[in-house]
């Protein structure tokens, strides 16, 4: 059974992409920073019939991020699929979101560690063995903002540059493997999720990962619902 590694997974759009993927026949990893919601959340996926553990890690720590991988392979084998999506609303120590006249070294970095570092330290741990086999996938979410900075409020400037560094390396990383079989997306989601219309509900824009994963085609797959 193929497996999916989601780093980040909470209760919205990361629940309904496990779901997405479960429902096509994958066992789901979930990660993130506590352990309690992640049970909850691969209960819920249980009674689906899907199966699902949570591993806890805080993508601000590569060692916490390597330990979770090792239990991952323990527990389902190698993964088939990383799905990254740091959520840009998480309450997590140190992440501020300042306009551009307060933006500073000391707010940019914990975004740039939250984003490209933490993007990073999750695809160190699948990547050498996905080319090694010659297959694999991985997507990482931003919000619309990586990709158009003028899409978002001013206040949104750490995380704009945070998450514009991760599409950066998304983008390169998409070049350098695209003769190994391994897949490298980015997704930009231009939507407010659960926000608007049934466009914006996260069962609906995790389809678009399914078929982003399926389809294999392009570096940069947006999902707007404006």
């Amino acid at each position: 059974m193929p497996t999916i590694a989601i780093v980040g997974a909470g209760s919205g759009l990361g629940l309904s992409i496990a779901k997405a993927f479960g429902d096509n026949g994958f066992s789901v990893a979930l990660v993130a920073r506590t352990q309690e919601k992640l049970d909850t959340l691969a209960a819920e996926l249980k009674e689906a019939g899907i199966e699902a553990a949570g591993f806890a890690a805080d993508v601000m720590d590569p060692a916490s991020v390597a330990v979770a991988f090792d239990r991952i392979k323990e527990r389902f084998g190698d993964v088939d699929v990383l799905e990254y999506s740091p959520a840009p609303h998480s309450h997590v120590p140190g992440l501020s979101n300042p306009g551009p006249l307060e933006a500073s070294r000391a707010n940019i970095q914990p975004q740039i560690d939250y984003y490209l570092y933490g993007g990073i330290a999750a695809t160190e741990q699948v990547l050498p063995t996905m080319i090694k086999r010659g297959s694999g996938t991985i997507l990482y979410t931003t919000g619309g903002t990586s990709k158009d900075p003028l899409a978002g409020p001013a206040e949104f400037t750490t995380t704009t540059i945070g998450s514009g560094a991760l599409r950066s390396y998304a983008l390169k990383l998409h070049q350098a493997t695209a003769d190994t079989g391994v897949y490298v997306a980015h997704v930009p989601l231009f939507a407010w999720i659960g926000a608007g219309g049934p466009e914006t509900q996260p069962d609906t824009i995790a389809q678009h990962y399914w078929t982003t994963h399926t389809k294999r085609d392009g570096a940069e797959q947006p999902y707007v619902a404006l």
